[in-house]
């Protein structure tokens, strides 16, 4: 715990069997209290390495249903185990679990209710080996999405990234998509709920083992985003309104 604050990770799994022990060994357990890991049918051995690992929160899904619908098993776990921080980290070592404690920091002493680790800030995503193109389209969808929303993140696409309960408590996050535009419908309903996000330069890691969508999926993906920024817009405008946004 810190301030009395129940800490809980969670480890949306898919194929991390190579990288997991890496990922969960660096997990600080001076204020973690649980570890949840939520498997999307993966065709290695993770469940297995999980296990080996003495994760107690294991939950495997009997289909693979998505990204986002990972992520939202792996919520409703942590909320129903009264978690008070849940910090979203990727189970293929990517980003480092050593910033938890910075992050969760932010939180517990009321700071910030979401910090999210910013591959941009700095230069930790070139250096960290990200293809220019998708630095390019990070780039480019974040200004958009900046002008639309009215916000000044420097992106909106990290997969790193800690909440209050309140926050997880106050958005409609399982009529979100279950596919990878989860995470942009997450950071969108946060900014219209009224909450603020703290960034925090983060170092990236690319390597074969690390998990990366494929052109054909970051093409969906980035229209994803340009739609969801521009429900939001239209939404705060009193234009429409969309089912992402009601509480």
């Amino acid at each position: 715990m810190l301030n009395n604050k129940k800490i809980i990770v969670i480890l949306p799994a898919f194929n991390a069997e190579k990288t997991l022990e890496a990922t969960y060994r660096e997990i600080p357990f001076d204020i973690v209290d649980e570890v949840i890991l939520v498997d999307d049918l993966s065709s290695d051995n993770t469940v297995k390495e999980a296990n080996r690992l003495g994760i107690k929160h294991i939950i495997q899904h009997k289909k693979n249903k998505g990204y986002g619908a990972n992520q939202k098993s792996c919520y409703n776990k942590a909320l129903e185990l009264n978690a008070d921080i849940v910090v979203m980290l990727h189970p293929d070592y990517q980003y480092t679990p050593k910033l938890i404690h910075s992050m969760c920091y932010l939180i517990a002493n009321g700071v910030y209710e979401v910090v999210i680790g910013s591959r941009i800030l700095g230069k930790g995503a070139l250096k960290g080996g990200m293809p220019i193109y998708k630095y390019i389209a990070n780039r480019f969808l974040t200004l958009i999405q900046n002008i639309l929303m009215n916000q000044k993140l420097s992106e909106y696409h990290t997969g790193y990234r800690a909440f209050s309960s309140k926050v997880l408590k106050s958005i409609s996050f399982m009529k979100n998509s279950d596919d990878f535009v989860f995470d942009n419908q997450m950071i969108a309903q946060i900014f219209y709920a009224g909450f603020e996000i703290a960034e925090i330069t983060c170092p990236t890691k690319y390597f074969k083992e690390a998990s990366s969508i494929n052109l054909k999926r970051s093409i969906k993906y980035g229209f994803g985003v340009l739609k969801t920024a521009f429900q939001y817009f239209l939404q705060k405008a009193g234009v429409a309104k969309f089912k992402i946004f009601q509480s």
